[in-house]
């Protein structure tokens, strides 16, 4: 067994070890995002103490790499995601790869959701009319209570990743033998959540019309008989496929893709 594949110690990660990697989460969540990977780089830098204590030398990089791959989700409970992967870590090692990496793809869209409407929209939202509108009315309480809220939201966000922790500890318990099941649910709905996203942010259609004495036909309305949404799939598609060939970068292909937009919408091949 190497070194990877072996407890840190009999009784796990300690609270100093999660407060750690709270903090590290804390100031690299959004620090170094980027159009690329996003969070990738935060991700990346709160787990790499723990890389470095159990893995060496190839091992070493070959999860290094896995873990700057492409992350993105809310920073208030992303920490979640990180406690299971430093439970399933330690106890499995560098065999749970494919297993922490279905993990991260799977939950960051879902619990981007929900972090997006809790901490994004719902608090600040309504504690934030209740402090603005004391403020107006020449009440210091409002300005008060919108730091107190944000104390609470603080205290609350470090909760998330011992939560993470725990409950990955005890998935590992209660799951032996099992992992390739939660690995594969994962990526499906990891799947599933992008498949989704593509027909309601991409927006893409094809505005030729032709035109035949009294006949008319419309590309679009044809294109949506066969399979509505069916040109922001074919986009996507070529866009993943042009991810696949060497030398090509995020960067070159946004460049591409505003080229070919405005060539082809010049030609009314496609619109909006």
């Amino acid at each position: 067994m190497t070194k990877a594949n072996m407890k840190t110690n009999e009784n796990g990660l300690t609270k100093k070890d999660l407060f750690r990697a709270n903090w590290r989460w804390l100031w690299s969540s959004q620090l170094a995002w980027n159009y690329e990977k996003m969070m990738a780089t935060g991700y990346f830098y709160t787990v790499l103490p723990f890389l470095k204590r159990w893995y060496h030398d190839d091992e070493l990089v070959d999860m290094m790499k896995m873990q700057d791959q492409f992350f993105n989700t809310n920073a208030f409970v992303g920490g979640f995601i990180i406690g299971m992967d430093l439970a399933i870590e330690e106890k499995k090692g560098s065999a749970a790869k494919n297993t922490v990496a279905g993990i991260k793809t799977g939950l960051m869209g879902p619990l981007a959701g929900v972090g997006d409407t809790i901490f994004g929209v719902i608090i600040s939202t309504i504690f934030g009319s209740i402090g603005a509108y004391m403020g107006l009315k020449g009440n210091p309480v409002g300005a008060f209570l919108w730091i107190l809220v944000d104390l609470i939201v603080l205290f609350a966000r470090f909760s998330f990743l011992p939560m993470g922790y725990y409950q990955g500890a005890k998935l590992i318990d209660s799951a032996q033998g099992k992992l390739n099941a939660v690995t594969d649910a994962a990526i499906l709905l990891g799947v599933t959540v992008v498949g989704a996203l593509i027909p309601t942010v991409i927006t893409a259609k094809v505005p030729f019309v032709f035109r035949s004495g009294k006949v008319t036909l419309k590309a679009q309305s044809m294109l949506d008989q066969i399979m509505p949404s069916l040109v922001p799939v074919l986009l996507v598609l070529f866009v993943y496929w042009l991810l696949g060939k060497k030398k090509m970068t995020s960067t070159k292909i946004i460049l591409l893709v505003m080229i070919l937009g405005i060539v082809l919408s010049y030609f009314h091949i496609l619109g909006a």
